[in-house]
């Protein structure tokens, strides 16, 4: 199939990777050339593991990037929407969303072929059917589910892991207007095979994206305001607590010759200093709003984002137990992006930690494995030192603090063993054992 997909963020550019390895022939559009150039030259603008690899095998053959979206409408069968949504505090901005609809509804004016455009954006329910659809058929003159069709097929990627979740997904939703829609999604998908479907409306499909990613952070939420009470408590480590929690079947199901295995929402289930991203804290908030905009209020999802907030300064107020007074207190921070295997800051608890660190008169560094370009840009306005490496962060420094669960803090341990004096440890992700470290603190201790 001939698809063109627009936008070339994480989603967009992931997907027509993805989409163009499994034989479908993609156009990737992006209204920044640098960019376009970019993929063009097999050079990934965002770092995801295994991104670039899939990106060289298939630019050139199935595999193509432009800035011109009229040219790449007119020569594909079906278009996906991949453009950012950021929300704006009171709602999510669509203004990327309509102006890409009103460029591919004057593409279609002129287009004789049948054209389905699927929006893969992550929107509020309602908005493809009301905001989207008007917009395509006001610009082409046409009738949608006549002339052109129109869908949503929300994307359930994780950042880090985004290849493999989308060549091995657990689900597909597929949301149409009608038959025609649907089954041109279904050829879409045609290469994944024994995939579970849900076929639905494009309303329900945009919820169905939303409920997915507020029980996600319901239930990080959930394991902080244990780890809240344990720490209040004492006497109880909220590492044990979750250990007992994941070995009941619900978390731990049998497979049918009975070896148990963990499910994968588990790993949502663990304490540390708060989630991050340009998901989460997004999907919670406008979900959130589009509640109150309808009149009905959502205290639990609005206990979920409190608690998120609060827990970057609980994670400082462990070091004040240490220190009471920040003003010199020289603290490595170990980690920048809100989670391991990305580049991507937006949201990442480091930065709200980093800005009050910083107020209180501490003396930083910093150490990422691949955030720290994008850290430079964020911190311009905070004197904060950033490190090559593990050992030159951790050197002549009161305190450490572990923002991001990197397979490489493992190594922290060993490194601080050497150390004198040992600073103390502040591990804001619980992945290390007490006991590898001198000096040892952590949330839900």
């Amino acid at each position: 199939m001939n698809v063109s997909v627009i936008g070339t963020g994480y989603v967009g550019l992931v997907t027509g990777v993805c989409l163009a390895d499994k034989g479908h022939r993609v156009t990737c559009v992006d209204v920044d050339a640098e960019k376009v150039e970019r993929i063009r030259k097999g050079e990934p603008p965002i770092f995801e593991n295994g991104l670039q690899d899939l990106l060289k095998k298939t630019i050139g053959s199935t595999l193509d990037a432009t800035t011109d979206l009229r040219g790449a409408v007119m020569a594909s069968e079906l278009t996906l929407i991949a453009v950012g949504t950021p929300f704006d505090g009171r709602e999510i901005d669509l203004t990327f969303v309509r102006e890409v609809a009103r460029q591919i509804g004057n593409v279609l004016r002129d287009k004789d072929s049948y054209h389905v455009v699927v929006v893969k954006s992550t929107v509020v329910p309602g908005t493809t059917d009301t905001v989207v659809l008007p917009i395509l058929e006001e610009s082409s003159g046409k009738k949608a589910g006549k002339d052109f069709g129109v869908g949503m097929n929300p994307e359930f990627l994780t950042e880090g892991q985004a290849i493999v979740d989308f060549m091995k997904p657990d689900r597909i939703v597929l949301g149409g207007l009608d038959g025609r829609t649907l089954e041109k999604l279904e050829a879409l998908y045609a290469p994944f095979q024994s995939v579970p479907r849900l076929r639905t409306n494009n309303k329900t499909a945009e919820m169905i994206k939303y409920a997915s990613n507020c029980m996600l952070a319901t239930q990080i939420s959930f394991a902080n305001e244990l780890g809240n009470l344990c720490s209040t408590l004492g006497g109880v480590d909220i590492v044990d607590v979750m250990k007992g929690l994941h070995l009941g079947y619900y978390l731990r199901p049998l497979t049918s010759d009975g070896t148990p295995v963990q499910a994968p929402i588990s790993s949502f289930l663990e304490a540390g200093c708060g989630f991050g991203g340009s998901c989460l804290p997004k999907d919670v908030k406008a979900l959130v709003a589009q509640g109150e905009k309808a009149g009905r209020t959502m205290p639990l999802l609005n206990a979920v984002l409190d608690i998120n907030r609060d827990q970057p300064s609980r994670t400082v107020a462990i070091l004040k137990k240490h220190f009471p007074s920040l003003r010199g207190i020289r603290v490595a921070i170990l980690g920048l992006a809100f989670k391991p295997d990305t580049d991507d800051m937006r949201e990442s608890p480091a930065i709200p930690i980093i800005r009050q660190l910083s107020q209180e008169g501490a003396v930083l560094q910093a150490y990422d494995p691949v955030a720290m370009k994008e850290a430079r840009k964020i911190f311009r306005d905070v004197a904060i030192t950033m490190c090559p490496g593990l050992e030159e962060v951790l050197r002549d420094v009161d305190a450490a603090i572990l923002v991001t669960r990197w397979d490489e803090f493992r190594k922290v341990p060993g490194i601080l063993s050497r150390l004198r004096p040992q600073p103390l440890l502040i591990d804001g992700r619980r992945m290390l054992e007490k006991s590898s470290v001198g000096r040892y603190e952590g949330i839900g201790v």
